[in-house]
């Protein structure tokens, strides 16, 4: 057990230190914005609510390259490891492209399908958030690919690096557009308020995106993106990669489809219930750091059990990471319930809305205990292979709990805001429990990934 803590602590402390760095500058350009207007953060919150679904489908895709990475580093089988990094990668990149391309022609449609009730100035400002954010998802495709092969292959450091330049230059670069420069009276940069917001975002990715090809072409320590111009599909990689990262861009689509669904219903509460969703969102995301650092490091860790054909030492570290995520977060949401009235002040002075993000933390709070289960679980069965299983259940969750319940209590029940989270937590609660289940007895540990060999081939 002892070499389990040292295995988790070593590629988990990294991915902590990058979580806290992106949340963290995540969390500061909400305040930001937040002090542009209540328009412009109900805009981002609306426009983050899509960008998400596709920012999550792109990260379940890359899924599919880190399992399939870190299977075959298990195998110290690095050449495989090596090709699969350039399959996983180019596949990836082309499928954002023509997302990308699909989402420029329908987005004026798309806005006010979705968000027509919505006040006309949060329209404006969110046409023009979107209209920018979404020329990134290639740059954001190559930053989550390249990252989850690294995280795969045992390097967390490099990806933590990278990560903490790019959201530093995030913040930099969004506060220098939202406000602009003014020298001896004289207009250096304009201020260009929510637009300034969605360049700064954009600027930071191009050269986070631009850092880390580099980084895959030099080569860390264990794998290279090697030949860049000589590529052909190869299908014996392509499946196990896209055997995993399909059910699991599946499971993400309809999950943060749903999520997607979830805002449209508080669209229609009107902005103080828009902009505490955002704010409440942005201070969750902080306070599950611990547990989304658990949750990725769990996907690379019973990979590399796995690949190793150590099926007993994925077991323990699996429920040792689960186990930790739990107590971690439940201590985070006890300190949460003394903040939860300060946290909201940072990111506003309305005090309806102030009110509204404090209820909603307080039940979060209680809430946090049951995270893990529904999350750090369905990451490790991912890292196993049992990508199926997570899908069905993440969409059962969602779908007859998450929104049925959370419309019920929301709107017909009028709980407002609040009984949108109370549906949430109870599709945490099914999750969990369902998850659970399925690691008790077991079954996840007869999906094989990647043929195992018993000789290792370098590079």
């Amino acid at each position: 057990m002892a070499l389990v803590r040292k295995d988790v602590v070593k590629l988990a402390a990294p991915i902590f230190v990058e979580q806290l760095f992106v949340t963290l500058m995540g969390m500061i350009n909400t305040m930001m914005a937040g002090h542009i207007g209540k328009e412009a953060v109900s805009a981002i919150g609306m426009i983050d609510s899509i960008n998400n679904i596709f920012i999550a489908f792109f990260s379940a895709l890359a899924v599919g390259g880190t399992v399939v990475v870190a299977q075959y580093i298990g195998q110290n089988n690095i050449k495989k490891a090596n090709e699969s990094t350039k399959q996983a990668l180019y596949s990836t990149i082309i499928i954002a492209f023509v997302i990308t391309i699909i989402m420029a022609i329908l987005k004026g449609p798309l806005l006010g399908f979705l968000f027509g009730s919505a006040e006309k100035e949060v329209i404006l400002d969110a046409n023009s958030y979107f209209g920018i954010t979404l020329l990134t998802y290639p740059l954001i495709t190559i930053d989550l690919v390249s990252n989850g092969i690294l995280r795969g292959a045992g390097d967390t450091k490099t990806p933590m690096k990278i990560s903490i330049l790019m959201n530093v230059l995030n913040v930099a670069f969004t506060a220098l557009f939202i406000w602009g420069i003014k020298i001896n009276g004289t207009v250096v940069v304009k201020s260009l308020g929510i637009t300034g917001a969605a360049l700064g975002i954009a600027t930071a990715r191009t050269i986070g995106g631009i850092i880390i090809l580099i980084v895959m072409v030099r080569g860390s320590r264990i794998v290279q993106l090697k030949k860049l111009t000589e590529f052909k599909f190869d299908m014996t990689l392509l499946k196990p990669i896209f055997g995993i990262g399909v059910p699991a861009s599946v499971e993400s689509l309809l999950f943060n489809g749903g999520k997607l669904i979830m805002q449209i219903f508080i669209v229609g509460m009107g902005t103080v219930a828009m902009a505490s969703n955002t704010i409440v969102n942005s201070i969750s995301n902080f306070l599950n750091i611990p547990g989304n650092s658990l949750v990725i490091a769990a996907t690379a860790l019973v990979g590399q059990h796995m690949g190793r054909d150590d099926d007993k030492g994925a077991e323990k570290c699996f429920s040792y990471i689960t186990k930790l995520s739990t107590v971690l977060l439940a201590i985070v949401g006890i300190l949460s319930i003394l903040f939860s009235r300060h946290l909201p002040s940072l990111y506003t002075g309305n005090n309806d809305i102030i009110k509204l993000s404090s209820k909603v933390l307080i039940a979060n709070a209680f809430a946090m205990i049951i995270w893990s289960s529904a999350f750090t679980l369905p990451a490790g069965l991912k890292g196993a292979g049992d990508a199926k299983y997570t899908m069905v259940t993440s969409i059962i969750g969602m779908w007859l709990f998450r929104i049925v319940l959370g419309n019920f209590l929301g709107n017909t029940m009028k709980f407002g805001l609040l009984g949108i989270f109370l549906g949430m937590y109870t599709d945490w609660l099914v999750r969990g429990i369902l998850y659970i289940i399925r690691f008790r007895s077991g079954k996840w540990k007869n999906h094989v990934v990647v043929k195992r060999v018993k000789t290792s081939v370098k590079a």
